[in-house]
């Protein structure tokens, strides 16, 4: 076993002085902007970009078969750019393929989620004007059915293509070049993402090819990832967390990404503890998560090992050892789970806060003190501020300001003085992560930005003083719930709700829970002579509704409160949950 370990050692010395070595005749450090990320691959051809259930990838292997594709989607394009291309692949090597071919090709992605109904399928399809749809083949059913319904050409991708892919070779540097020259891309779009507003229908976040590669290089020098990284990758791939955090980064750097399908608690701690037949597989450097994600893996340790003090001693080593980073977001983490985590693997979560809109905009910093409950400073090229709350009519007070430049953070308070506690307010932000619009929707964009150009954030934020990071205090919207790193808009699921053929009205809303961080709940007015159950709303829902919309909580009334305006006091709902 030690030949072994001296054995991958040395193999993996010999990566490295390769890959510097290739570094230097071509392309810039990671730390600094040298293109996109689909276009990094000449500086490391031959180092495993990805592993999934079926084989590994070398970058070489997956930029060959990303290029042969996006001629394809070249062809079904008209030789045009720009178009949007929805896609639809599981968590392995075809969702890389399909994202970079899209983008050598010159268009803009579309991810889908096999999670969503297919009404929401159409939805997306039909809101970004979709020229292609692109499609694993075990979605091609669903896919059929979207591209029927929208009259939008379907490419299924080959059967093969990850077997196909693992087997591809070049032969000289020429065989590595494809895409379009790099002022194009500073200059177009990469991403379309959909998120869930306050009101309203799902808005189409544009992202630029501009806003990615600000977010991927911040996050690789604020986070250390080196090209000796490896990260398990359990994130769903629709969201900034999953496509940027987890995957770009360490795609950009020439690190290897280990791709679950989906999130298993079982597999998960086999893959961080190293156990199994292919332990250079294994070896997990990073690993990112939801607060769910964090309360399941806890929930195996203690069905599992907590009872045998020596595998207790061994687990804890293991991950404090081997694991340099271990990261939560997306929702915030109870301190009960925080603290469970730390006492079982050693490692204080490094926790941060983003948005579709603007990626990552605060993170606690790699190599400080680390506060449950915070998210750290801005990230460098990221300014904030805090506005509070006015009247009606009046501009909102801003009360502080704070800006990284280069890693320092200078804070400028303009009530030095407060009345009481910590400053606080709606966090608004500027930089260059923040998104470029909502797709055709000009009007709902420019709501979501002050005159003077900052975003909007919606959530309340604190400085706290004692230890200087940032606290996200919630929703300036109680419209939003947060659950298990989705942000799901309570007004949507009204929307379907209402069309149960035996529900009046309704009031959903969100309530704390330590697993998921907010559960969906529900007030319902019933029609005359008619109840509802749970088990009853779940299987009207199952085609109407994704899964972790549906309400896991209700509870009927004859009338919901409302003030004089008409208007619900979902605050007031919340508490009489209890």
């Amino acid at each position: 076993m030690s030949l072994l370990r001296s054995q991958f050692r040395n193999s993996i010395a010999k990566i490295c002085k390769r890959y510097q070595q290739t570094q230097a005749k071509v392309c810039a450090p990671p730390s600094a902007p040298s293109g996109p990320v689909f276009l990094n691959h000449t500086c490391f051809p031959d180092r495993v970009a990805i592993r999934d259930k079926i084989a590994r990838y070398t970058y070489a292997n997956i930029f060959l078969s990303a290029n042969e594709l996006s001629k394809e989607i070249t062809k079904i394009c008209n030789g045009r750019t720009n178009e949007r291309v929805a896609f639809m692949c599981s968590n392995d090597v075809n969702y890389v393929i399909s994202l970079w071919a899209i983008w050598l090709s010159g268009q803009i992605a579309v991810p889908l989620s096999s999670l969503h109904p297919k009404n929401a399928l159409l939805y997306y399809a039909n809101d970004c004007q979709s020229k292609l749809l692109l499609s694993s083949p075990e979605y091609v059913e669903l896919m059929k059915s979207v591209s029927t319904n929208t009259g939008t050409t379907l490419h299924v991708l080959d059967d093969k293509l990850s077997l196909n892919c693992a087997q591809k070779n070049y032969n000289t540097q020429a065989d590595l070049e494809g895409g379009l020259p790099l002022n194009f891309y500073n200059d177009s779009n990469a991403l379309i993402l959909y998120t869930s507003g306050t009101t309203g229908s799902p808005k189409g976040v544009v992202v630029s090819h501009k806003n990615l590669q600000y977010s991927i290089t911040t996050l690789l020098d604020a986070w250390k990832w080196s090209p000796n990284d490896v990260i398990l990758h359990t994130l769903p791939l629709h969201h900034v967390h999953g496509t940027v955090n987890a995957l770009l980064c360490p795609l950009y750097v020439g690190a290897k990404v280990i791709m679950l399908k989906k999130f298993n608690a079982n597999t998960v701690w086999s893959f961080l503890l190293g156990v199994g037949a292919n332990p250079e597989d294994r070896k997990t450097t990073i690993y990112m998560g939801v607060p769910t994600i964090y309360y399941n893996l806890i929930d195996e340790y203690h069905k599992v090992f907590k009872d045998d003090p020596k595998m207790v001693e061994h687990i804890r080593v293991t991950l404090k050892n081997r694991i340099r980073l271990m990261v939560s977001g997306s929702a915030p983490m109870p301190a009960t789970i925080h603290d469970k985590w730390l006492k079982i693997s050693g490692h204080n979560l490094l926790h941060r806060y983003g948005m579709t809109e603007c990626g990552m905009v605060l993170s606690q910093e790699y190599d400080s003190e680390r506060f449950p409950g915070t998210v750290g400073v801005p990230l460098p090229g990221v300014s904030v501020r805090f506005a509070e709350e006015a009247a009606p009519k009046q501009e909102p007070k801003i009360v502080l300001e704070s800006t990284n430049i280069d890693g320092k953070v200078v804070f400028n308070k303009k009530d030095p003085k407060p009345s009481e506690g910590n400053l606080k307010g709606e966090l608004l932000v500027k930089g260059d992560g923040v998104f470029k619009e909502y797709y055709n929707l000009p009007e709902a964009t420019r709501k979501e930005f002050t005159e003077d150009g900052w975003f909007k954030t919606g959530d309340i934020c604190e400085y706290d003083e004692d230890v200087k990071q940032f606290r996200i205090l919630g929703r300036k919207s109680v419209d939003i719930i947060k659950m298990g790193g989705y942000k799901l808009s309570a007004l949507q699921i009204e929307g379907k709700l209402v069309l149960h053929p035996d529900i009046k009205e309704c009031a959903v809303f969100g309530v704390e829970d330590e697993k998921w961080g907010q559960r969906v709940a529900a007030l319902i007015v019933t029609k005359p002579d008619k109840e509802v159950t749970l088990d009853g709303i779940r299987e009207w829902a199952a085609d109407k509704m994704p899964g972790y919309w549906v309400p896991s909580i209700i509870k009927s009334v004859k009338e919901i409160p409302k003030n004089a305006m008409g208007k619900v006091n979902k605050k007031q709902l919340v508490k009489s949950m209890d």
